[in-house]
């Protein structure tokens, strides 16, 4: 959950994790977006209602004409939709559905949390004799007991308080801490410490030996003072609504673009196993002489309609080779289809992609027996592989793929990958639970965050221990020619500075894109700096 910090930072013995976390004033831009852009759309469905109500009880509707009945009829449309959508909400609202799965792979992967940052690594150096090269620095360290002073255990003890709400760390208390790791392990709430099972008991007991060690600090047994911890997957589902002409406007957007794409650039859409993706194929595309083809995962929003300029930039200047653009209804704010609040896991997922790549053509039709028979996977042929551009939510499948397939991706991009560093807390509190107050804040959280498909996929469908992008499970991620990494400093979601020095001290450097001023989303916008180096790298192969 940490990174290192340098030798020259030893003498800093502040305990950031101590100081109350302030937050920030709302200012004039909060406010403008609130009065203006969200309460208008949230007040539809309210107006919708009570001008149902008053006509039904005055009876005016045998006085309206044509408009007025056209207005009526959309006013009982907002009305029983949302009656629907309060339903849909309730469905989602309980528990998770599926378990914690493994436990033993989620004790281990919280280990590995924890080890992250112990290795003594700087920005300019890494180690790659401490273990295996493929897994450089944090995974070869042992969990020690270290000094409540110490960088390592500071830093640790500040990112580790999101995960309580930025509480201060020595307000945290066991039964909070107990709480906080059930979940981790068994994706569920705590019962009572006393009704716990003896193997239960055990693996909260050990993993909080873990903690206080790697925190430096032993969490008091006391009653707990009021700290919530995050629970994502059990906490309540945090939705807003919307009104049904927004999903229609959303879906009619997604239409048209769907008809451009395939009037405009040949596209064709089609569904692979319940996989629903548009593809473009030039006609003078070889597999065996031309480049690599394309997969775009993208993130959360209006699926296709948010990247309609960054996707025509892609068609326009890479005519010449295949591009493949899986669509995930679930976080596209497409509420009319089947699949919208059950989200393809990861094992059907990447089942599913890689199923379509070999269909397609674009990978081997047994990676097994290339491995069996020893062939070079970095010959040009038609098993090549294919480069894959993910964007932040995108990232996680991403993440799927290259855990499951690694030689399948040949070059990986990533854009704002919200799976690198995913298990430190300070992107789930602040995407989730953190109250807003900028205008981009509120933007992103009423747009996006709280729309109920992406609540229930984030809320009710989130494995951490899937999602989590490790180094090691990036190939070639030193090379700069093979994978690119694009950060923005301001960017809202993720902690990007954290992101780059974990990168930065497994000895990633050219490999590394940061925009000081760059916000979530902005280098796939055309004309931008960060655009600019995406488009140069994708042209590479």
């Amino acid at each position: 959950m940490t990174l290192s910090l340098s030798q020259d930072y030893r003498h800093v013995v502040a305990d950031i994790a101590e100081i109350p976390y302030i937050l920030p004033a709302r200012a004039w831009p909060f406010y403008t977006v609130f009065l203006f852009i969200v309460v208008p759309l949230w007040s539809v469905i309210p107006i919708a209602w009570s001008f149902v109500i008053y006509v039904l009880w005055t009876g005016n509707i045998w006085s309206f004409g044509c408009n007025g009945r056209i207005c009526f009829a959309v006013a009982i449309g907002e009305v029983l939709f949302s009656v629907h959508h309060y339903k849909l909400v309730r469905s989602v609202s309980g528990p998770p559905l599926h378990g914690a799965g493994n436990l033993a792979e989620r004790q281990a992967s919280f280990i590995r949390v924890l080890k992250s940052g112990l290795a003594d690594l700087t920005e300019e150096s890494y180690d790659e004799e401490s273990l295996d090269d493929a897994r450089p620095g944090s995974p070869a360290e042992t969990i020690v007991q270290l000094n409540a002073d110490d960088p390592r255990a500071v830093d640790f003890r500040e990112r580790m308080r999101a995960w309580f709400r930025r509480s201060t760390w020595s307000s945290v208390k066991k039964r909070d801490a107990y709480a906080y790791l059930y979940w981790v392990f068994y994706n569920r709430e705590m019962p009572p410490l006393e009704s716990l099972t003896r193997r239960q008991r055990a693996v909260l007991d050990e993993a909080l030996s873990r903690v206080e060690k790697r925190a430096g600090k032993t969490i008091p047994d006391e009653p707990s003072a009021g700290v919530q911890p995050v629970r994502l997957t059990i906490d309540q589902v945090n939705v807003n609504w919307r009104p049904l002409t927004w999903y229609v406007m959303a879906l009619g957007g997604n239409w048209m673009l769907r008809h451009w794409l395939i009037s405009s650039y040949g596209a064709r859409f089609g569904c692979y196993n319940g996989l629903e993706y548009f593809v473009r194929i030039p006609e003078s595309w070889d597999a065996v002489h031309s480049r690599r083809p394309l997969v775009f995962l993208h993130g959360l929003g209006l699926g296709m309609m948010q990247y309609k300029i960054f996707l025509s930039d892609l068609l326009r200047n890479h005519s010449d080779r295949p591009l493949l653009f899986p669509l995930q209804p679930h976080i596209s704010q497409n509420i009319f289809h089947v699949r919208f609040l059950t989200p393809m896991p990861r094992q059907e997922m990447i089942t599913c992609l890689v199923g379509l790549l070999r269909r397609l053509g674009w990978v081997s039709p047994s990676d097994e027996l290339d491995d069996a028979l020893g062939l070079n996977k970095n010959t040009k042929s038609i098993s090549s592989g294919v480069v894959v551009l993910s964007h932040s939510y995108g990232s996680f499948v991403h993440t799927w793929l290259l855990k499951a397939y690694p030689q399948m991706a040949v070059r990986s991009c990533f854009v704002d990958p919200v799976a690198i560093c995913c298990w430190e807390g300070d992107m789930c509190h602040d995407f989730m639970y953190k109250p807003c107050t900028t205008g981009s804040d509120l933007l992103m959280r009423y747009f996006v965050g709280t729309e109920l498909g992406v609540a229930n996929t984030l809320q009710r469908h989130f494995d951490w221990v899937s999602n989590s992008l490790w180094f090691e499970d990036i190939p070639n991620a030193r090379d700069p020619d093979k994978t690119l990494v694009v950060l923005g400093g301001r960017d809202a979601i993720l902690k990007a500075e954290r992101v780059r020095r974990y990168l930065s001290t497994h000895g990633v450097s050219k490999g590394i894109y940061f925009d000081p001023k760059g916000a979530h989303g902005q280098p796939l916008i055309v004309d931008g700096l960060g655009h600019d180096t995406i488009m140069k790298w994708l042209r590479v192969a």
